[in-house]
């Protein structure tokens, strides 16, 4: 079963590192809350960076961080923030932190660049050692920092269900077909929110995006910088944003890759979605029919579709071997489907996997769902859906019922005929959630902020193009600066296009903004 959305960027390091090695991942500190004495005191904290731990299973598992490039070693500590921004002098949860130092020349270092990659639910503390060689030329004048954000890993990390039960759920059709399924996805449903209330509510009121924003504007003065220079991907555009808009005097040198619409309701994101990975899985079926050896998968661009959705129907009444014990159901091969689609780099992955379910091995179509869902390979999860699920409920206003679905299940089949029920029963994520979510859609005006540079991927499934126009348009005259990049996958300046690359470290390593409208391809 599909969170309110499929988590946006988290999972793709964890994803290229799970299915790799089936085929042939740091933190630290106390997330419990303590008593901060003043306000005034928070700021001023000193931070104890130490090596890091191995990951714990809420952040995803695995080994500590290796050492970077030249021996250096990753660093790990815990900074300390209100429970509850609005009672600053009460209780406080850790934030869970990881940087890198600055590799250049002390004399040439700017500050630090904090990353957020996705989700929301991300952990990271775990990602960006994952993605660190793709940022070494960014290092060599800035520390790279980035952080759990509230409710996700060490950082008071969400809890909902536990493994055996997520196990089950994630197994649960997802796209009813009678009055029985429905009634069975929607108690499922309640049943998760529940446990989540049960085991996390006093954190659930505050782990709104404005809650990280404003951390973030902690942690650049616990950092000891006059400004935030900022790396955000996916969600982490949007929390970029946010910060933007409460603090515009505070923003340095920023970046937004795979840009969240701003100003869309969260039925148009799920909407917009549905066409985002319509469109992927088009594309992907177009490169596997093109290629001089044949396409294992089928024949022309429609037959590789055609029988997609036949596959999905077939396990929708009969699954197939997974990994065992569990089997490969509708609503796993989907997760599966959809993981794929991030990432050209993992159109093999899904080849390989179809190519395997049509013979009644579902193996790596579980892989691939697993990695979406945050399941380990010991069979623990990561707190990713727990964080995802929390995250957008306490943020997005909208509750949506049965009603509502059934009523926008044509428009969402029209945009996409494999993915639109899929993403239109996952709007019903947050209908029993127990906190009140915040408005409509972020406001991220920044007047008087510096330049923003705002990527948008014409081939993004997660984060459709349009997205980064209305984010710039919506950041102010003089804020946004749009830069698009003619490619496939969920983000740009980690597809290593040579275009793209030289306007991000242009901007953050120069200061040289980009013209607006630049396009790379």
């Amino acid at each position: 079963m599909p969170s309110q959305s499929p988590p946006r960027a988290a999972a793709l390091a964890a994803a290229a590192l799970l299915v790799s090695a089936t085929l042939a991942a740091c933190g630290g500190g106390d997330s419990k809350g303590s008593k901060a004495a003043k306000d005034d005191d928070l700021p001023a904290q000193k931070l104890s960076w130490k090596e890091c731990p191995a990951p714990t299973d809420s952040q995803g598992g695995g080994a500590a961080p290796s050492p970077l490039p030249g021996g250096a070693e990753w660093q790990c500590a815990t900074m300390k923030a209100p429970l509850d921004w609005a009672k600053p002098q009460g209780d406080t949860i850790g934030i869970a932190l990881i940087r890198a130092a600055a590799s250049g020349d002390k004399g040439k270092r700017i500050g630090s660049l904090v990353f957020n990659f996705g989700g929301p639910g991300g952990s990271g503390v775990t990602t960006l050692p994952a993605f660190a060689p793709d940022y070494a030329k960014l290092r060599t004048r800035y520390d790279l920092v980035s952080f759990d954000p509230r409710g996700v890993g060490r950082s008071a990390g969400i809890e909902c269900e536990d493994a055996e039960q997520l196990d089950a759920y994630f197994q649960e059709d997802s796209t009813p077909d009678d009055d029985a399924e429905t009634k069975k996805l929607l108690d499922n449903v309640k049943e998760f929110n529940g446990a989540c209330e049960k085991n996390s509510g006093r954190t659930l009121p505050h782990v709104r995006t404005t809650d990280a924003a404003r951390d973030m504007e902690l942690l650049r003065q616990v950092l000891g910088d006059d400004k935030l220079h900022y790396f955000g991907v996916s969600y982490g555009t949007e929390l970029g944003g946010v910060y933007a808009h409460l603090f515009p005097q505070r923003v340095g040198r920023a970046v937004f890759d795979a840009v969240v619409d701003p100003v869309q309701t969260a039925e148009q994101g799920s909407l917009g979605q549905a066409k985002g990975f319509q469109l992927a899985l088009d594309n992907f079926a177009k490169d596997c029919t093109s290629q001089e050896a044949d396409c294992p998968v089928g024949d022309t661009e429609q037959d590789v579709k055609d029988r997609i959705a036949k596959l999905l129907k077939d396990l929708d009444t009969k699954p197939i071997p997974g990994l065992p014990p569990r089997e490969l159901t509708q609503t796993a091969a989907t997760n599966g489907i959809v993981q794929s689609l991030y990432s050209k780099d993992f159109w093999p992955y899904l080849t390989q996997g179809l190519e395997e379910a049509y013979d009644g091995d579902g193996k790596i179509l579980m892989l691939l769902s697993d990695s979406m869902n945050g399941r380990t390979e010991d069979g623990e999860y990561s707190n990713i859906q727990a964080a995802n699920v929390s995250i957008n409920c306490a943020d997005d206003k909208a509750r949506y019922s049965r009603q509502d679905v059934e009523k926008k299940l044509p428009a969402f089949r029209e945009a996409s005929p494999l993915f639109g029920e899929y993403l239109a029963w996952g709007m019903v994520g947050c209908t029993d959630w127990p906190v009140e979510g915040q408005a409509d859609h972020p406001d991220v005006s920044a007047p008087g902020a510096p330049p923003i540079v705002v990527i948008g991927n014409t081939g993004d499934p997660a984060t459709p193009y349009e997205g980064a126009r209305k984010m710039a348009r919506a950041l102010g005259k003089g804020v946004g600066v749009e830069l698009t990049y003619k490619g496939e996958g969920h983000g740009a300046y980690d597809s290593k296009n040579t275009c793209v690359r030289e306007a991000v470290d242009g901007y953050l390593l120069d200061g040289k903004v980009p013209k607006a409208g630049t396009v790379c391809s």
